[in-house]
């Protein structure tokens, strides 16, 4: 059976590393669907659904901008878990974000 497109945006997020993040553009480039970031997005949307779970918190806007927070059960719950993985976070954007980047069509 094909895996559907959010199963397979769901699958790449759990690669992502602890203390690392990526993009909703970066997913879909790796997936081969470079102008469906909004698509990625909407599947983070329904992470908490996933099972097993998706470290949803490691995947921002190309900004490193805290765009999906308003998706966890509290507003500050993204940024507190990337806190605990070592990301300083200030004014909902990422600080040093190229150096938290993760870039699944390299890393991988």
């Amino acid at each position: 059976m094909e895996q559907s497109f959010y199963d397979q945006v769901f699958e790449l997020v759990r690669l992502i590393p602890k203390g690392r993040v990526t993009s909703y553009g970066a997913i879909a480039k790796s997936l081969g669907a470079g102008g469906s970031a909004r698509m990625v997005g909407y599947a983070m949307s329904n992470a908490q659904l996933a099972h097993p779970p998706i470290p949803a918190h490691r995947v921002v806007n190309s900004a490193g901008l805290l765009t999906g927070k308003f998706h966890f059960e509290t507003p500050d719950l993204m940024q507190e878990l990337l806190e605990q993985e070592g990301i300083v976070v200030k004014g909902d954007k990422i600080q040093n974000f190229k150096k938290h980047f993760w870039d699944p069509l390299i890393e991988l």
